[in-house]
Parts: C-alpha cells; structure tokens; sequence
C-alpha cells in the first residue's frame, strides 16, 4: 500500500502561524481513544500537520510546522469518521480531514489546531461494476493502488495529476483536481458518479449513483472542491475506461506563445480531445525540451480506440502546420520525468523561492493574461524568473501553469513569497483569469477569494453555516469565517 512522502525533512515542531490553536482537553481524547486509533506524540502530529506547500517547506527546514495539531486521529471505517465528527462537533473542536497531503496550498494544515482526521487508513476498491465502468472506492486510496487494481478488470480512471504516487481520492475530489490527461477524461468533476461524505454532526449523506440524473441540484457538487469544509468525503463512486489499446505522440515547435495557443484551440474547437496538448513558453521549451530560446514546443500524446486515436492525430498535425515537426522522444521523455519535483526540494534547501500558479480562462483572454502574470511575478522583490505553460485544453478555454522562482535574502523569504502571490494571482484576476484550475484554494489563496467570487462567497459562508454551525470543518480555508482565534496569514 502507498504511504505519504515528506515534501521535505522536518527538525521540529513549533507553530508557524500567529494566534493560538485550540486545546483539546484529556477528556475529549480518550472519548476520541475510545472510538478510534489515534496519537498525540509530537513529531508525528507536527509531520502529520502539513502538506506540500512550497513556503511550508522553508518553515520545515526552520523546524516549524504551520500549526501543529494536538491528535491525530486514523479511522479505518466510516462510522469512526462518524464518530469522530460527532465527539468534535459536540466539544467544538477543529477537525482537519487529510489524506496523502500532497496539496500545495496549505489546505491540509490544521491552522486552528484540534484534530487531524488521517484517512488514509480508509482505503481499497469496494466494489467494480466492469459493465457500466463505474469502481467504488474509499477515501483513502492512493492512486496507484487504484489503478493496479482496476487494471486487473482491464479498466482505467485516467486521472493522472503529478501528484497522483501520493495523493488519495479523496484529496482529488477535495481540491478538483486535474489529471495530466484531463483534455480527454476531463477534471476530477467529470469522473465522479457519486460521493458518501460524513457532515459535521456525523451525518452518513451519499449523492449522485445514476447517470445524467435530474432529481433536483446535484448535491455531490457542493463538495467538489470544499476542501473538508463542507463534509468529510469518505467513498467516492468513480467513472472508468478501458485500457486505452492504442497511443500516439507528437511534438511542434512554434515561433510564439500565441501561434501555439491558436493550434490548441482550433484542435478543441474541431471536437478532437487528445489526452495530452502541453505547450511550453521559450523559456521552458529551451529548459526542459530542446528548444532553442525563442521555440514554443508543444507536447502531444493520445490513447483509446486506435481508430479515434488516428482521427484525433490527423487534425492535430492539420492545425499544427504553422510549427514546424519537432522530435516525438521529447514526449517519451516528459513522460519519463513529468512527476519529479526533486528540484523543487533542492531549490527550496539553497533557499530559493520556488512555486507554481495555475489559472484557467477563456481563450480569448489567454494571451493577455500570459503576458500580465509574467511580467507582474518578473517584477515582484528578488524575482529571477517567471515561465509559464499551457497544461490542459477544453472547448471553451484552458489552464496556464506559471512557474516562478525568486532569491531573496533568508529573512525576506515570507515576504517575497507573499509579494509573488500577490502580484501574479492579481494580474491573472484582473485580465480575466480564474482564481485556481486544480490546486484549489487553502490557505495560500484564501486571501483572494473575496475577490475571485464577489457574492457568490457570501452563499458559499451560509452553505457553510448550514452543514457545519459550528464552524469546526478545516477552519481557516477558503476565506469563510471561523469561530476560532483569528488565522493571521499574510
């Protein structure tokens, strides 16, 4: 069974962030001792208290944990995830649901303290419908035990995301996540067909489980994306594929950004969904792809059924024509390495700050906001460099993933970091992009979602106050109110 990874080593303990997290008193502990297996010792909450966040990771190294959480608790059922909710929710006491805790935006953190819910003790295939391609699986899974099992029934999910070694399901119905081949299975939303999730007062609530249904709002919606703020997901009915029997590559190189994104869009806008369509910028064409400094390489990989695979390719190479045919091996070899964030981990132990933002928008505001985010990250204290590429297509627009990285002096890390964000995720939202494609919000991003949503946050607060009234759901996330000491962050 997959384990989580350490984004990297942690030497102590000590909270991060201002204010003070709640206590859990003795009596609440052995209530949750009585119900479930759970643990107090300081470095196993301290790691258990934190994900992949890149600026976490600078506090790692400090041996500081964002806020250490006071137990953590390891269902392996639902009715101990029920249990747990119902003794946290009785005793207002935070409760932070984390799987893999692979996020990168602090969404797993329990920043008001309390307890951490560890799912990944809720885990395996329940159950595979092979006729209408429907698994039923828990929580808890890692990807590849995921996929290893259906491969046994010759069937796929198909969502591949970077993180997908040590991330759960959970976590991608949590964040809306984005596999790597989502231009054809689509996002996370797509593939789910129903969701069980435990609310706050331990509530068992299971959606969806018919296709195409129109018994009323779908309510499985409400929890796509809610980060554990809404309810904790707990099983998660997913829809598959066959084992794609056929695959093909290619690659181009354009002379802009722009040239490329016309090819991508014209492609989409023909109905061909090639699982793969990434176009790199000249600073990352020349990086990671041979190109020459002034190539925009654009990446092209499809599977299925080898008739519709062949189709799909033929428009590709048709809209592709203003580039020129540049080496298939540079798709072998992103496939060889597009999971490895090593150099992150090194960058981040020289002291560097190093991050990714990804947005999506409308084609038609996709160049202005290309040229906007990099030259505002460029401008932003100590920045070095600012790329960016695009990762995933679809008929009405697509996902720009912009990678920054800035060198600043140890005691202005924080700093810099927070100016980046700043800079960049404001230019993107005022040239009309989104506020996040698949990493979701956390904390990182929670300072923008006033901005991003405008009313819409307002209905999401009361959604909120109505599922969870004491407000005890990973407090602190998603810019919603809390009823705990105030999170200062920035």
């Amino acid at each position: 069974m997959t384990t989580p990874t350490p984004p990297i080593e942690l030497t102590g303990h000590a909270d991060h962030l201002r204010g003070r997290g709640v206590d859990v008193p003795d009596a609440v502990l052995d209530a949750l001792r009585a119900v479930v297996p759970t643990v107090t010792d300081a470095d196993e909450t301290a790691e258990t208290s934190r994900d992949w966040w890149p600026l976490a990771m600078h506090w790692s190294l400090a041996g500081e944990v964002p806020r250490r959480a006071a137990a953590v608790c390891r269902p392996e059922t639902v009715e101990q995830v029920s249990a747990v909710c119902c003794i946290c929710n009785d005793h207002r006491i935070p409760l932070t649901a984390a799987g893999g805790r692979s996020g990168v935006c602090g969404a797993s953190a329990p920043v008001c303290g309390g307890i951490v819910l560890d799912l990944t003790g809720l885990a395996g295939v329940v159950a595979v419908d092979e006729v209408s391609g429907i698994v039923e699986v828990l929580a808890g899974t890692f990807g590849p035990d995921l996929e290893a099992e259906l491969a046994g029934h010759g069937l796929s999910v198909g969502h591949f995301p970077q993180s997908f070694d040590i991330a759960t399901v959970g976590g991608w119905v949590a964040c809306r996540g984005a596999g790597q081949y989502s231009t054809r299975y689509g996002k996370i939303d797509d593939l789910v067909a129903g969701l069980e999730v435990v609310l706050a007062d331990g509530t068992v609530v299971r959606t969806g489980g018919a296709p195409a249904a129109a018994t009323g709002p779908d309510l499985g919606r409400l929890f796509l994306g809610a980060e554990g703020t809404l309810g904790v997901v707990t099983r998660v009915w997913l829809r598959t594929h066959p084992v794609p029997p056929a695959s093909e590559r290619g690659a181009w190189a354009f002379d802009s950004f722009a040239a490329g994104i016309e090819a991508c869009r014209q492609i989409l806008r023909r109905g061909a969904t090639p699982a793969v369509l990434r176009l790199y910028d000249e600073i990352e064409s020349q990086r990671g792809h041979d190109g020459t400094g002034s190539d925009h390489v654009l990446l092209v990989l499809d599977e299925g059924d080898p008739a519709i695979v062949a189709a799909t390719m033929a428009i590709v190479t048709e809209e592709c024509a203003a580039g020129r045919r540049a080496d298939d091996a540079l798709v072998e070899r992103w496939l060889a390495h597009r999971n490895d964030t090593s150099a992150l981990q090194a960058l981040t132990r020289k002291g560097f700050v190093v991050d990714t933002m990804e947005i999506a928008a409308p084609w038609a505001a996709l160049l202005a906001i290309f040229d906007a985010a990099r030259a505002a990250l460029l401008a932003a204290p100590h920045a070095r460099v600012a790329s960016c590429h695009l990762s995933h297509s679809y008929s009405d627009g697509a996902c720009l993933y912009f990678t920054f990285a800035a060198t600043p002096p140890p005691a202005e890390v924080e700093s810099t970091y927070v100016a980046l964000w700043d800079a960049g995720q404001r230019a993107v939202l005022t040239a009309g992009g989104n506020l996040s494609h698949h990493h979701g919000v956390g904390l990182n991003r929670a300072r923008f979602m006033a901005g991003a949503l405008g009313a819409e946050l307002d209905v999401l607060q009361r959604v909120k106050d109505a599922l969870d009234p004491n407000g005890i759901l990973n407090p602190g996330k998603l810019g919603l109110r809390h009823p705990f000491d105030a999170v200062v962050w920035p």
